[in-house]
C-alpha cells in the first residue's frame, strides 16, 4: 500500500514545515509519499519547499481556487491506492497515517477515515459528526433530558459534541483535517473528482454524504490522535463572519440532501434561530 498525502499550502510555510517534519518524523509502517499543493501563495516561494524537503512533489498552482480544488490538483500528481487529505495546521505526534492505513484495509465498507483531532492542550475536537437533522436540532434543545441517557447510548445516538472521541465507530462524516480514502472511491463521483463547489469549510461533510450515497460509510480511530490548530484563536468578529458561512454551508447541505421542501424550511428556521442564540 501506498499512501498519497496532499497538502495543500497557501501563505503557511513554516506551518506547512512543521507539518511536513511531522509526517516524516512519525510514519513508520506504511509507504508514503507527500504532495505539497501550493495554492499560489502570494507571501511565500514555493520553491523554498524544495530547499527543505528535496523528496517532495510540489504542486504550483497558477491561482488560488480553494481547498477542493487544490486537493484535486494533488490527487492528479498520486500514485498511491489510498489518498491523505492533511490540512498543513496538523502535526503528528505518532503513527497515526499507519493505523488508519490499517483500518481502510481491513473494511472494504469505509469510505472516509480519521483519527481524533485535538487541540495543541489536548483537548479533542469532536470531529466524529453527525448530520444535521431535526430530530437531532430539537433533541439538542431538550439537552438536559438527554442527559439521563447512558453516555454510549447518548454518544452513537448524536455523536457531535455529545461524543467524547473514546471509542472506535462509524458516523455521518469526519473532518478534511485528516481526511483518508481509497483513490478509487473518486472514479464512482461525478466528474471522478473531489466536489469543488465550495471554496472553503463543509466540502468534507458533502464528500462524506456522497461517499455515503454510493455504499461507503465515515468512521472515526479513537486510538491514535493528531493536533489540529484549527481555528482555536480566531478573533472574534471573524469568528462571526465564520459562523455565518459555517450556517450558509450547513443550510446548502440541506437542500442538497432534501431538497427546499418543508423538511428544509423548518430545519433552516430551527438552525438559525439556535446558531444565533449561541453566538449572541
Amino acid at each position: 500500500m501506498l499512501v498519497s498525502i496532499i497538502i495543500v499550502n497557501y501563505n503557511t510555510f513554516t506551518i506547512t514545515c512543521n507539518c511536513i517534519r511531522s509526517v516524516k518524523e512519525h510514519t513508520r509502517d506504511v509507504s508514503y509519499e507527500i504532495i505539497l499543493v501550493d495554492n499560489a501563495s502570494t507571501k511565500d516561494n514555493a520553491d523554498e519547499f524544495l530547499e527543505v524537503f528535496p523528496d517532495i512533489k510540489l504542486v504550483k498552482s497558477p491561482y488560488n481556487g480553494g481547498f477542493a480544488n487544490g486537493n484535486n490538483l494533488g490527487v492528479e500528481h498520486a500514485r498511491g491506492d489510498v489518498i491523505l487529505l492533511l490540512n498543513s495546521d496538523t502535526i503528528l505526534t505518532e503513527d497515526s497515517i499507519s493505523t488508519c492505513s490499517k483500518f481502510l484495509q481491513q473494511d472494504d465498507s469505509l469510505g472516509a477515515i480519521s483519527p481524533s483531532l485535538v487541540y495543541e492542550d489536548g483537548k479533542y475536537q469532536h470531529n466524529a459528526r453527525a448530520f444535521r437533522s431535526l430530530r437531532n436540532e430539537f433533541l439538542d434543545v431538550l439537552r438536559p433530558f438527554l442527559m439521563f441517557m447512558p453516555y454510549r447510548k447518548r454518544a452513537v445516538l448524536m455523536l457531535n459534541q455529545y461524543f467524547n472521541g473514546d471509542f472506535d465507530t462509524s458516523c455521518d462524516w469526519v473532518s478534511g483535517a485528516f481526511f483518508m480514502f481509497r483513490k478509487s472511491l473518486l472514479g464512482l463521483l461525478p466528474g471522478k473528482k473531489l466536489d469543488e463547489r465550495f471554496f472553503m469549510y463543509g466540502e468534507d461533510q458533502l464528500w462524506c454524504y456522497q461517499f455515503q450515497q454510493l455504499g461507503y460509510r465515515s468512521f472515526f480511530v479513537s486510538e491514535t490522535s493528531v493536533i489540529h490548530i484549527a481555528n482555536a484563536s480566531t478573533e472574534p468578529d471573524k469568528q462571526l463572519k465564520l459562523l455565518n458561512t459555517l450556517l450558509q454551508r450547513e443550510l446548502e447541505i440541506m437542500r442538497y440532501r432534501k431538497g427546499k421542501g418543508i423538511y428544509y424550511f423548518l430545519f433552516a428556521f430551527l438552525l438559525t434561530i439556535k446558531e444565533k442564540a449561541r453566538y449572541y
